[in-house]
């Protein structure tokens, strides 16, 4: 065995480097190799095949032997790939990763080795951008596709309208009808919001807005937005009302929930549809009955997959494009829900979404959700108002005047009794600033004020801390809080519950 010339030249090379005569036994290598492969020096010596030494980097671990591999079968594959002059690219143990290229000389052949973790690693950040790009194009797909069939549902209801409407004489049904077409549009705008970040939905990137939601604004926009649908189809669609609070985010839950009546209806030929809501613990359950169908048990779980659709076409000889229990799934993993399902082939099924139960005290409303006459039950009540700032203070007193209430404002709560003393009556109601003079707490005011005059004066803090101590310090306390600025009706409805309804939050 002969070493090619120049090879004292060739030692000195930065990569590792083993000559191998024709026979593939080892003539030499340089330094480089030894220092790549440490703890097999003694081993690689003149005259040791490939074949053996290979093996012996295997067996002496210099060499991470693939999970998947045998050690035989990775020596054979290995030395198909350094005969037929194509590069083999290893781990070793350390983590990272070697790359040995085969070469021809003139005294047979040689090997170079070097490091190519970084390499490696550039090449994966490629593959995965590479993943991420055809995760977008696929999300902006799903996004056209669920756009594409969660709007027909609203315009076709909004076209049933406009024609109801412009063929009716009658100016009360014409009333109704653009009443109801004032939902759908509503609707309609409301899905646009959410379906704009639904290709976000692979990446999460949509952030829920939890809030406490009464349940009853999204039930009565199911009422209207699937009536004459399911009377077109000579189905008798029930809406229950409710009364109770869900922690949600209320765009996305009434995506889901909507999803549920729209397959039932498409899927129930004769009979009814049951909307409902009940109180399961901690939690409320919110159903969609129907008397259709049925689901059978071998579909139960893959109709919740993205265009999985049952054979069975509706009676207008139309399939559904399979993506509204995929979306409202994926809706319901991003809001926290659960959905269950129970079915029975040729009897019907239910869909539930399982939410928290909300806070009644902090549920948004609009000022069209609220009945003016709620104001007039105030009529003649006392509050106590304590609040430290003075055109905070006189709006607010202005305000609780204005729906016929006698308001006793103060600076301090000392000062407030002292005007109920003098006067000989005492408070029906609480309301209080969170943070006060002195370092005193809206807390502790009602704390105050119930060992005063009695432990179940209802009491409200307001606040204009969004912060989660302050807040939490609040509801420890059993109190409910309205956030500065106050919104009337908000403050309306909590009086409302706290005045006459004050077990409401419990009912089922």
């Amino acid at each position: 065995m002969s070493r090619p010339e120049h090879w004292d030249i060739l030692r000195d090379i930065g990569l590792g480097l083993a000559l191998f005569d024709t026979e593939e036994r080892l003539i030499d290598c340089n330094a480089g190799f030894h220092a790549l492969y440490p703890g097999v020096q003694d081993a690689l010596k003149p005259g040791i095949t490939l074949a053996d030494l290979l093996e012996t980097l295997l067996v002496r671990r210099a060499i991470a032997l693939p999970a998947s591999e045998t050690r035989r079968g990775w020596v054979d594959a290995s030395l198909t790939s350094l005969r037929g002059m194509l590069p083999l690219r290893h781990d070793v143990l350390n983590g990272r990763s070697y790359e040995i290229s085969p070469h021809m000389v003139s005294a047979g052949f040689a090997l170079t080795v070097q490091d190519v973790t970084l390499l490696k690693r550039g090449e994966a950040a490629l593959r995965e951008a590479r993943d991420l790009a055809e995760k977008a194009s696929q999300s902006k797909s799903r996004f056209l596709r669920a756009a594409s069939h969660d709007l027909r549902q609203p315009l076709a209801t909004l076209k049933i309208l406009i024609y109801t409407c412009q063929s009716s004489l009658d100016e009360e049904t014409r009333q109704e009808m653009l009443r109801a077409m004032d939902v759908s549009a509503g609707v309609i705008e409301d899905l646009l919001g959410a379906l704009l970040n639904i290709g976000q939905l692979d990446g999460g990137g949509i952030v829920p807005q939890i809030d406490s939601v009464p349940v009853s604004a999204i039930l009565d926009r199911l009422a209207v937005q699937f009536s004459h649908q399911a009377q077109q189809k000579g189905l008798r669609l029930t809406v229950v009302p409710s009364r109770l609070v869900a922690s949600s985010d209320r765009v996305l839950l009434e995506r889901i929930l909507s999803n549920f009546v729209s397959n039932a209806i498409r899927y129930t030929d004769m009979g009814r549809i049951l909307v409902g809501c009940r109180r399961a613990g901690d939690y409320l359950d919110i159903s969609v009955y129907d008397t259709g169908r049925g689901i059978a048990a071998e579909h139960r779980e893959q109709i919740f997959e993205e265009f999985y659709r049952i054979g069975e076409r509706t009676e207008t000889g139309q399939k559904g494009l399979g993506l509204g229990l995929n979306i409202s799934k994926r809706f319901a993993e991003l809001i926290g829900a659960k959905i269950v399902l129970r079915s029975v082939p040729d009897k019907g099924s239910c869909f539930t979404v399982r939410v928290p139960v909300g806070e009644v005290w902090r549920a948004t409303v609009a000022e069209t959700d609220v009945s003016e006459f709620l104001a007039g039950q105030f009529a003649g009540l006392e509050v106590m108002l304590i609040e430290d700032d003075v055109l905070l203070r006189e709006a607010l007193s202005q305000l609780l005047e204005r729906w016929g209430i006698k308001v006793t404002a103060a600076l301090e709560l000392e000062q407030a009794m002292a005007a109920y003393e003098a006067r000989g009556t005492q408070p029906d109601l609480l309301i209080t600033d969170y943070r006060l003079p002195g370092g005193r707490r809206g807390t502790e005011m009602c704390k105050l004020a119930r060992a005063h005059y009695h432990s179940s004066l209802p009491c409200v803090v307001v606040t204009g801390d969004t912060d989660a101590h302050p807040l939490g310090e609040i509801s420890a306390a059993g109190l409910p809080y309205l956030i500065k600025p106050v919104n009337p009706p908000q403050l309306r409805v909590l009086m409302h519950h706290l005045l006459y309804e004050p077990d409401m939050h419990d009912a089922v």
